[in-house]
């Protein structure tokens, strides 16, 4: 008898010839969904065939360890599967780098471990007869490398998912409460009945009306065929729900497994997911993000479970954790890539897709819609013309209705490009509005506009140096002073243009892309409950300031917008959007994939050498490392901190740290540790509490002198 697991007590026994029939089974089901079960049932029935070895069952009761997953794989290399040998030599340490001729034996690719000495391991045939792998149904796409890499990915994800849950299974003694969930079909009819006394509503001439048009709309186009789609819902349209609409419409109409909302900011995905969450019950729809905090232990265990694998009908995740995930190579990312075929996937936002890394994403996409049955939506006010970057052949369905007649109807304010102003000027503008929201690009400039305002009554400042729950309780007062018509002036960097509901009279923004000066615009008369002539979004320059200084990435947006300023009287209009990001990815180039990552997969279709491990560390969207600041100001942060002295490092209790942290970059880092402002509390997380508190106050958040206002966004 050949054993693969022993329970933690002794007791049970699982057979080597049981965990890869049970996982060979899992994984064909999973592979199913692109039509490839017999790869996933291939790699499942050879993934551990090197546990036949006398030193890998002398490992089960305490001997020394021994690489068990290199056998299979070279059983597959040898019989030029080469496919198959990257998912079995990686499915414990992660796909490898395909390597070169010139590399030793044992190090650490494909090329390498197939020439690593390796202990007897053939009594497997006794047991095991090698299964045969089909033909790929594979359609290419571009010159085939990136299409070749993304089914290893997918089939790797499919195996190491298999082999975690037919392991966890036996471990257990099937005790992990796993799956649960409500079908597709009755979270239709749960929006259906929700949105039904709405549908009726023909008058375009109310906001309503209008709203009903485009979500009547997204109804009827679900019923379409699978695809590439786009919804350009200008703000207050109803975006949300109408996608949410196309989504389960089209996942009844084809059988998909689950809808999956990336989204690249916090804010919007903790608003949405409330959204999802009343309307189709919380158990069916998980937060896959740092911030998500969860009321009870049993609670967390279940969405940790599905968090590992997307087990559940509706996933919110940003655009940080899908698209990484997709170039990750270990397998703790890569078990839920298999989950992302057979799905509807909705990118809300569209225009915050990664430009450095444009061209990766898009191929993702294309490869998910092209040959994993996956239907995906390009969801924003502002769409970014990425047309010219998807297939020739693939084109582009609009859900929404009449986009022009409805971006005219929608609009709340009139946008007044106001040229440049010096900071006084500024100043002494803001003095005069009652209720305005004044966005700027430097968190310096934020903080001395919002300093020359500080003794009128009213004068708010938001920061991503604010820790979330601090920015929370802002936002509530300053929501509440909007509704009771109390004077409030919000000076801010760009956080609060997506997924934040304000209503403010007048906005200022300083010129930025088009896509957040209209972003800001939003914020202004949003709820349309004023004439439009009276609500006004001004858009100006800053008179340059010697200590002020721009990063690369915020200063070739200004330019274009700039340009397209003076050639478009209205920049919210369609064909100024169009003109403009046309004219940024051009200017882009090769900064549209700054890694190349997609010739480098590309390149790999010649010998089948892919830089998988490469690959994963270069693909970065948040290229800055971070560290943490734990802010202990409240009782409940206290009391963390302690818990984390005292050695807590439970994931719950990360979750709740995070409500109280401040991510900041290297540099301001040093800034306060270089003068003694920090007490690191954990070696392991790296946490630091401030040495004095008074370096974080209400008004302005943690205290540093920074240069500019983006936000970490994990």
């Amino acid at each position: 008898m050949y054993f693969a697991h022993i329970s933690d007590d002794g007791g049970r026994e699982q057979t080597i010839e049981e965990h890869l029939t049970g996982t060979a089974v899992l994984a064909g089901q999973f592979a199913g969904t692109f039509s490839c079960s017999g790869w996933g049932y291939g790699c499942g029935m050879l993934h551990d065939i090197g546990k036949y070895s006398d030193k890998f069952q002398k490992r089960l009761y305490g001997g020394a360890v021994t690489d068990h997953a290199t056998a299979g794989a070279r059983e597959l290399y040898h019989r030029k599967n080469i496919i198959g040998a990257y998912c079995i030599s990686g499915h414990h340490s992660g796909l490898l780098d395909g390597g070169s001729a010139a590399d030793a034996a044992g190090e650490a690719t494909l090329r390498g471990r197939m020439e690593k000495p390796l202990e007897n391991y053939h009594a497997f045939q006794s047991e095991i007869t090698i299964p045969d792998f089909p033909p790929i149904p594979l359609k290419q796409l571009g010159k085939g490398g990136f299409s070749l890499s993304f089914f290893i990915r997918m089939l790797f994800s499919c195996l190491v998912d298999a082999d975690y849950l037919d392991t966890e299974k036996f471990m257990t003694d099937d005790t992990v409460p796993r799956g649960d969930f409500d079908s597709i079909e009755v979270l239709y009819d749960r929006l259906y009945r929700h949105v039904k006394p709405w549908l009726d509503n023909r008058d375009l001439t109310t906001v309503n009306g209008r709203r009903t048009a485009i979500l009547r709309a997204s109804y009827e186009a679900g019923k379409k065929e699978q695809g590439l789609y786009q919804l350009t819902v200008p703000t207050g349209g109803g975006k949300t729900l109408s996608s949410l609409a196309f989504a389960l419409q089209h996942a009844k109409e084809h059988h998909l497994r689950r809808i999956i909302y990336v989204i690249p900011y916090t804010s919007i995905i903790e608003q949405n997911a409330q959204v999802f969450k009343d309307i189709l019950g919380a158990e069916n729809v998980l937060e896959d993000h740092c911030n998500v905090v969860y009321e009870d232990s049993e609670e967390l265990k279940k969405v940790q479970l599905a968090s590992e694998n997307w087990e559940c009908p509706v996933i919110v995740t940003t655009n940080v954790q899908f698209f990484e995930s997709m170039f990750a190579n270990k397998t703790s990312k890569c078990r839920k890539l298999h989950n992302a075929a057979n799905s509807l996937i909705i990118f809300d936002e569209a225009q915050m897709l990664p430009v450095p890394y444009l061209k990766p994403c898009i191929q993702v996409i294309s490869e998910l819609v092209y040959n994993y049955r996956s239907t995906a939506v390009l969801c924003t006010a502002t769409q970014p013309a990425l047309r010219q970057f998807f297939p020739e052949h693939m084109k582009i369905t609009e859900i929404c209705p009449d986009v022009k007649g409805q971006y005219e109807f929608f609009r709340r304010t009139s946008l007044v490009q106001s040229g440049t102003l010096s900071e006084d000027e500024l100043v002494n503008r803001l003095k005069h509005e009652n209720q305005v929201l004044c966005i700027l690009n430097s968190r310096k400039r934020v903080q001395r506009v919002y300093e020359a305002l500080q003794q009128e009554m009213g004068t708010f400042h938001l920061s991503t140096f604010m820790y979330p729950k601090h920015r929370k309780k802002l936002l509530q007062l300053i929501r509440e002073r909007l509704k009771t018509g109390k004077p409030c002036r919000l000076i801010a960097t760009s956080l609060v243009e997506a997924g934040v509901d304000f209503d403010f009279q007048t906005v200022y923004r300083e010129l930025a892309g088009i896509d957040s000066v209209i972003q800001a615009a939003g914020r202004c008369n949003r709820e349309g409950k004023k004439c439009r002539d009276d609500c006004k979004t001004y858009v100006f320059k800053l008179e340059q300031s010697e200590d002020i200084h721009l990063p690369n990435a915020l200063k070739l947006p200004m330019e274009v917008a700039g340009q397209v300023g003076e050639e478009y009287e209205d920049i919210a209009s369609l064909e100024a959007i169009e003109a403009y990001f046309r004219r940024l990815f051009y200017f882009r180039g090769n900064g549209l994939d700054i890694k190349e990552i997609v010739r480098q997969m590309e390149d790999g279709r010649r010998n089948l050498l892919f830089p998988f491990t490469t690959v994963a560390k270069q693909f970065k969207l948040i290229e800055n490392d971070t560290k943490t600041i734990l802010i202990d100001w409240e009782e409940e942060a206290k009391n963390i901190v302690c818990r984390i002295k005292a050695g807590d490092t439970s994931r719950r209790l990360i979750r709740e740290a995070g409500q109280y942290c401040v991510n900041i970059y290297e540099n301001d880092f040093e800034k306060l540790n270089g003068a003694g402002m920090l007490e690191l509390i954990d070696n392991d997380m790296e946490y630091y509490i401030l040495r004095n508190r008074g370096q974080y106050t209400e008004e302005k958040g943690l205290e540093i002198l920074a240069e500019r206002g983006a936000a970490v966004i994990f």
